[in-house]
């Protein structure tokens, strides 16, 4: 039987989101009170308005081209958001209340995700080194292209995935910020830290989920943490491509981003350690003998993945992106 389907998740679930309708809601902020995209760029009815542009663009002129392109990489992942929204409210033991927890904070997480595409799609178009079109068409692309997670369609595997995912975008884009104040680009280095907040924020929220689903149905919880493990967490952006080029346009994202130290398999392996930790598997108890094995196989693999890490060797940039002018 497949386990999303088993009756003990089901329950675990619908048992879950009457906590989800009140305790979803500590790990989101107002609207009322909420940063806006418009907060943080120019707004063109504003008399400062081409000043404004010109010192955003004086400012993007000194960025870095591997900078540039992990921003716009990191850019068409948080747009390709219908992907996610779509993804989550498919989850047996979630959409099957319209109106329930589950399903609220899916709607309110995605609101909420929303606000990073948007901000980070006028920045770009503003900063005036991109080439829009082909940026758009990447955007296009992902989103029609879908990916494919091996979650099975089952909320255990999926909530572990999210909890993992939220803590690396939430590196990613902190380091943008880092780096981006570096260069003396003030303004990108508010964004981004302002989109990496709300990602600890939710990946908070997922941690939690996780914990509690931990505490009611241990070993199965456990299985579907080493399951995940096993099949490595990919990134959204797995299918990232530019049109008419004939390139993976992914490792290319990814290698700029392991050369600038903004995300690394160094970090991934310490955001499982993050996790292990956080969930405290070594101190679980109702194992069964599968759940045990499992659970040995997740403690032990930190130090393999790390060993693996320490021999890998980062190409130097040979090609270019269509995404980035000149």
């Amino acid at each position: 039987m497949n386990q999303a389907l088993s009756p003990s998740r089901n329950e675990v679930m619908l048992f879950l989101e009457k906590e989800v309708e009140t305790t979803g809601l500590n790990y989101l902020n107002p609207v009322e009170t909420n940063w806006q995209p418009s907060d943080l760029l120019p707004v063109s009815n504003s008399d400062s308005f081409f000043e404004d542009i010109k010192t955003l663009q004086g400012q993007a002129s000194n960025m870095d081209y591997d900078l540039l392109a992990v921003l716009v990489g990191d850019t068409i992942t948080e747009e390709a958001l219908p992907t996610y929204e779509t993804w989550l409210s498919g989850l047996k033991g979630v959409r099957e209340n319209p109106f329930g927890g589950w399903m609220q904070w899916i709607r309110k997480w995605t609101a909420e995700e929303n606000r990073h595409g948007d901000i980070l799609n006028r920045y770009l178009y503003l900063c005036g080194r991109i080439n829009m079109k082909q940026f758009e068409a990447s955007t296009q692309y992902l989103i029609a292209d879908g990916f494919a997670l091996d979650t099975n369609n089952d909320p255990y595997r999926t909530f572990m995935y999210t909890s993992f995912q939220e803590l690396a975008t939430n590196i990613s884009h902190r380091r943008v910020a880092t780096l981006s104040k570096k260069s003396g680009n003030t303004i990108l280095s508010k964004i981004c830290g302002m989109v990496a907040a709300d990602e600890a924020r939710h990946a908070t929220a997922y941690k939690t989920f996780i914990g509690r689903i931990f505490e009611l149905d241990t070993n199965e919880m456990m299985l579907a943490f080493e399951d995940m493990m096993r099949k490595k967490i990919v990134m959204p952006a797995q299918a990232l491509r530019e049109i008419g080029e004939n390139v993976n346009t992914f490792a290319n994202f990814s290698d700029a981003a392991q050369r600038l130290g903004v995300y690394t398999s160094v970090d991934y392996v310490n955001i499982m350690k993050e996790l292990i930790d956080e969930w405290k598997i070594d101190s679980l108890t109702n194992l069964q003998e599968n759940g045990e094995k499992a659970r040995d196989y997740v403690m032990k693999l930190p130090d393999r993945l790390t060993k693996i890490a320490e021999r890998m060797v980062i190409p130097e940039r040979e090609l270019k992106f269509s995404w980035i002018n000149g």
